[in-house]
């Protein structure tokens, strides 16, 4: 017999458009759609044409008016400021028409772009929400980012305002905004009519003006904005991804399928109930932050938690425990690099036996590789279920996933399960030929793509096509490799880019991480493939100790050369692995396994934009040269 998650998948397969349709009917829309599904332009589809809705309605006055005004949706917990605030559906709704309403008498109407960079504060939710009242356009930049890299999204975007926060916060440090911002707006070809300045005591920013206004003092004198109706297919949100290039690729997000999937996804692959309290512990800059901070928790009445912290040093490697006993968090979702920071202070757990957790149920992974040994230490420790799962910044919402609100399957470690009822994932090989379950390959999706994935980029469809669709035609190219098992679990193994060539054998360099992951004495690691005279490339090893561990470091890596020839065999040629303090990561916690590999073969690279510290990129070189690498010839 067909076990729940099967009926499910096989619903949405052999009908998408009565499956969601009936995800949608239980969300507002001023205007019901005339099409669930237009595919009349493919590759370019769209979902719900002819509706019309408002994605903060939806968030927060729908609830209010169903009697739930006093329920709290936000809770802001800032660990380095030591804050913690609450906002009720009612508070926040007022504080969002409020801001809105300051929007447009500074001139900004339905159809605008608005950039918001800004730190994690509510007032950055409250931004966020206030676009999507009066139908304008958010673009999220990350707090802190370079001003070339700012101005090449203002560029792109043309937003009418930019709403950012006077500083932002790191454990030890003040992090000045406006002056980032003010060389972004130089450097830009188009200048923004005006911004708004959140200003934080730690830094009192100048205001330029004519150009720039009090963000307190312009809501607090301003009427509030009713909700505007728009098109199911009007743009909610820009978020711009790294493109290969160096020029930013601006995923486009639109209000009605967007609003559907989150909402669908919070019950049946989170597993969450309305007035519930739900955690992601990211930030509002990155996807995890749009979709899972802000949007589907508060659209399905789920209280968000919005952390102003790190996993380890605000103040110690329990931060996280504290805030889910403290707010009584029912699901946590954050990144494997948190658990891994959180492992290597506390290795054994200690800190988590001082906090009940008897409210929390459900830990999810994503946006790097789960390694089994994380998975295993957090399975261990929590006593719960931990849920590794699998989707991008293209895509919004899980591709693959334990649906645990549909039915919790059984685990198999190394694999985010199964497909989320929706997409239909392909294995393809170089030549998009189906592969054998088990082969490794291209994994793509067949078109069209869920609601709630991008239909396409900002002002870019031709860009579009050609970064997804080309290869592989009739598909979304993932750009990830992997395999689907006999048994139909998914296993992302790589980028494509991190499938290396060694002597004419294919190898995944993420099944070598994880082999080095197992051994006891490792934190973290990256494996990355290093340019070779003889075999094209061979596999260089990262590894981080965990804390306390005091053996010669030369043991350790002959220990871990010996691991990857007994687990993956001497066709791997793993040799040669280095120690280091730190591996440079993005903010969102991804390792930047490309700019390593670059420093290793001693080639040009540029500095990524989104990277935590710069300084780890030196460190890597330096511990590099003592093995022949990171040197000029």
């Amino acid at each position: 017999m067909a076990s729940q998650y099967d009926q499910v998948y096989a619903a949405a397969m052999a009908d998408p458009e009565k499956f969601w349709a009936d995800a949608a009917s239980q969300l507002h829309w001023y205007k019901t759609w005339d099409q669930v599904l237009d595919a009349g332009s493919p590759p370019f589809y769209r979902w719900f044409v002819g509706a019309e809705t408002n994605t903060c309605y939806n968030a927060l006055d729908r609830h209010i008016e169903a009697g739930h005004g006093d329920r709290a949706a936000l809770i802001y917990d800032s660990p380095v400021t030591d804050t913690i605030r609450t906002y009720s559906n009612t508070e926040l709704r007022d504080a969002v028409a409020k801001l809105a309403g300051a929007m447009k008498a500074r001139g900004v109407t339905k159809g605008d772009r608005v950039i918001i960079y800004m730190a994690m504060t509510p007032e950055a939710v409250m931004a966020m929400l206030a676009c999507a009242r009066i139908g304008a356009i958010h673009s999220v930049v990350f707090g802190g980012f370079a001003p070339r890299e700012l101005a090449t999204r203002i560029d792109d975007c043309k937003p009418k305002m930019v709403i950012a926060s006077s500083c932002g916060l790191e454990p030890g440090r003040v992090v000045e905004y406006k002056p980032l911002l003010d060389q972004a707006i130089a450097i830009a070809t188009h200048k923004p009519e005006c911004c708004f300045i959140f200003q934080r005591p730690m830094y009192q920013a100048p205001l330029q003006e004519g150009r720039d206004f009090d963000f307190a003092s312009e809501v607090e004198k301003a009427a509030p904005a009713d909700c505007v109706p728009v098109a199911a297919t009007d743009p909610l949100y820009i978020l711009y991804t790294s493109g290969t290039t160096g020029v930013p690729k601006g995923v486009v997000r639109h209000n009605g399928g967007h609003m559907v999937a989150l909402h669908w996804s919070m019950k049946n692959v989170y597993g969450m109930k309305p007035g519930e309290v739900y955690w992601a512990a990211s930030d509002v800059g990155w996807v995890v932050g749009h979709s899972y901070i802000v949007y589907a928790p508060l659209l399905y009445g789920c209280t968000t938690v919005l952390y102003e912290g790190k996993p380890v040093g605000t103040p110690d490697a329990g931060a996280y425990w504290r805030v889910i006993e403290q707010h009584k968090v029912a699901a946590l979702f954050t990144a494997p690099t948190a658990f891994r920071a959180i492992k290597k202070e506390d290795p054994k757990a200690e800190l988590l036996k001082k906090y009940d957790l008897t409210q929390f149920r459900t830990l999810f992974l994503a946006g790097e590789r789960a390694d089994p040994d994380t998975v295993r230490w957090a399975e261990d420790n929590l006593k719960r279920p931990v849920i590794d799962h699998w989707w991008q910044t293209e895509t919004g919402w899980p591709i693959a996933a334990n649906c645990t609100g549909i039915e919790l399957l059984p685990v198999k470690h190394g694999s985010p399960t199964k497909i989320v009822p929706g997409y239909d994932v392909r294995i393809l090989d170089d030549d998009g030929q189906p592969v054998k379950p088990g082969d490794i390959g291209n994994i793509v999706i067949k078109l069209p793509l869920p609601p709630g994935c991008l239909p396409t980029l900002w002002n870019n469809d031709e860009g579009f096509k050609k970064s997804y669709l080309t290869r592989f035609p009739g598909y979304y190219n993932t750009g990830d490799a992997g395999y689907i098992d006999e048994d139909g679990y998914i296993f992302i193994m790589s980028r494509t880019d991190d499938i290396i060539n060694v002597a004419g054998h294919r190898l995944s360099t993420g099944g070598m991480e994880e082999v080095l992951a197992s051994h006891p004495d490792v934190a973290e690691c990256a494996v990355v493939g290093v340019a070779d005279q003889l075999k094209g490339q061979v596999p260089l090893g990262f590894v981080v100790l965990k804390a306390g561990v005091s053996r010669p470091e030369d043991q350790i890596v002959q220990e871990l050369v010996q691991l990857v020839r007994e687990k993956i065999g001497p066709v791997a040629a793993f040799k040669q692995a280095v120690v280091v303090k730190r591996l440079p990561k993005t903010r969102s916690g991804k390792i930047l396994r490309g700019t390593m590999q670059k420093i290793a073969d001693a080639q040009e690279y540029r500095m990524p934009a989104t990277i935590d510290d710069p300084a780890i990129l030196s460190e890597i070189g330096e511990a590099l040269k003592p093995l022949g690498y990171a040197k000029r010839p």
